[in-house]
């Protein structure tokens, strides 16, 4: 008889969680949010939206005109809460983090000029910014950093790692009681960085590079639905990734980074960054807990993290995810044209189960 102590753990056939937020997403604007708004609203209670439309949010009134826009997308009854954030650039004014602090904004966004979709209006010396970064400081409104040094010279895999050495870290000295969040954490040295610092830093982690490493980009052919900025890295890191979500620790939390893009552009000569994951996030995530028999870890990472990160309570509804074999649809509608998700085509072992 084998020992009650001792007895391999059963794999569940189902998983109940309080219902996740998304603490990094893109909706984009107008007819996209036919698709994005209900796909997120589906999966989570509340998600940080990104401010890099063309023109950017950049003031309070910009956002809660976006936000109203948001709302207005989503089905009729849908429990969804728009968090909303400010592009930061070289010239956003000090002035506008009170405005925007009244407004229930809840953070600013740092792109590096250059470093992503839609960020040439980014940074371009983040010493420009520091008046800005003080009024944040006092107010307690978290900067999401995309962390990459935007240097033509440097080699696209090391970008994280010199970021954080050249940027973050004196950023840090300078603010010490700024909350920074490293989104979409990529690397080991980001990891390792953000799992040793003090209460004041986080880092979010897409499900994408908790599941695949760069040779995803690559196998049969060129996949542009798997390019995203960061791009995806070598194993060694995904490892670190999996290690750091799973590990319990509440520096660590969701955050999608779904980037909706036409699908003709993605496998245009010069595609677009991004993979768009947010018609199946959570069943994704489940997937790569499942792998390595932490799914007891998901809801502290999907649900409970991030909202005590941002001083906000966790949600109260809870949803359930069973494990059902189901096929991802080939594309979803974005505006006139077509969106291909991730994975699609392809079959997902955990499935959301709808009332």
């Amino acid at each position: 008889m084998t020992d009650a102590a001792t007895a391999p753990t059963a794999t569940p056939s189902s998983l109940t969680l309080v219902r996740p937020d998304d603490w990094h997403l893109h909706l984009r604007d107008g007819a996209a949010l036919r698709t994005t708004a209900p796909h997120a609203a589906a999966q989570f209670a509340r998600a940080i939206v990104m401010p890099n439309l063309r023109p950017p949010v950049t003031t309070a009134q910009q956002a809660v005109e976006y936000r109203d826009r948001i709302m207005r997308a989503l089905p009729a009854g849908a429990a969804f809460e728009p968090l909303m954030t400010l592009y930061l650039t070289d010239r956003l004014p000090p002035e506008e983090i009170v405005r925007a602090h009244a407004a229930g904004v809840k953070a600013l966004k740092l792109y590096p000029a250059g470093a992503t979709t839609n960020s040439d209006a980014g940074v371009t010396d983040i010493r420009k910014a520091y008046p800005t970064l003080e009024a944040m400081q006092k107010a307690g409104m978290p900067l999401l950093v995309h962390g990459e040094i935007t240097d033509p010279d440097t080699d696209l895999f090391d970008r994280e790692a010199l970021f954080i050495d050249q940027k973050l870290i004196p950023l840090r000295r300078d603010f010490p009681e700024l909350k920074i969040v490293m989104e979409h954490v990529t690397t080991r040295e980001g990891a390792h960085y953000v799992r040793d610092a003090g209460k004041f830093t986080a880092a979010t982690i897409t499900p994408h590079h908790l599941l695949y490493n760069r040779n995803a980009l690559f196998i049969g052919g060129i996949r542009p639905h798997y390019y995203c900025l960061p791009v995806l890295k070598r194993e060694v890191h995904r490892l670190a990734l999996v290690e750091a979500a799973t590990s319990g620790s509440g520096r660590f939390f969701l955050g999608t980074d779904s980037a909706p893009h036409a699908a003709h552009l993605k496998e245009h000569a010069v595609g677009c960054a991004g993979c768009y994951v947010a018609h199946a996030a959570i069943e994704l995530y489940a997937e790569a807990f499942d792998r390595v028999g932490a799914l007891d870890r998901l809801e502290g990472f999907a649900s409970l993290a991030g909202p005590a990160f941002y001083g906000l309570p966790a949600n109260t509804e809870r949803i359930t995810l069973r494990r059902e074999n189901w096929t991802v649809p080939e594309s979803y509608p974005l505006g006139e044209a077509q969106l291909k998700p991730l994975c699609a085509g392809e079959t997902l072992a955990w499935k959301i189960v709808r009332d």
